[in-house]
């Protein structure tokens, strides 16, 4: 039996992410990202988007990515919100690089 791990608010290695890809991957290829939403851009990416449990688990989709053999482009955590109740997307973690810490 294997662990399938939900993302909880006890979790703290819990999350969403975008991850973005080049190309265009089939609507049939949803089913093998366990629950994740593949959508396509007007620029011609494919971006897979959801909550995913662990960095085990975001390990998991990008070896899937890798083996689907379609260029990555990014993986952006995101902002928890309540997008999955609103149909609103939640919004990227700025990047705080460069920025001093006190």
């Amino acid at each position: 039996m294997t662990d399938q791990r939900t993302p909880t608010p006890d979790r703290p290695d819990a999350g969403r992410y975008e991850i973005r890809l080049t190309g265009r991957l089939d609507a049939h290829w949803a089913a093998w990202f366990d629950g994740l939403t593949v959508s396509h851009e007007s620029d011609g990416t494919t971006v897979i988007s959801g909550s995913i449990a662990d960095q085990a688990a975001l390990h998991g989709v990008l070896q899937r990515v890798r083996d689907l053999g379609l260029p990555l482009v990014s993986v952006t955590p995101m902002e928890p919100d309540d997008s999955a109740t609103t149909g609103t997307q939640a919004d990227p973690i700025p990047d705080t690089e460069g920025v001093s810490k006190l």
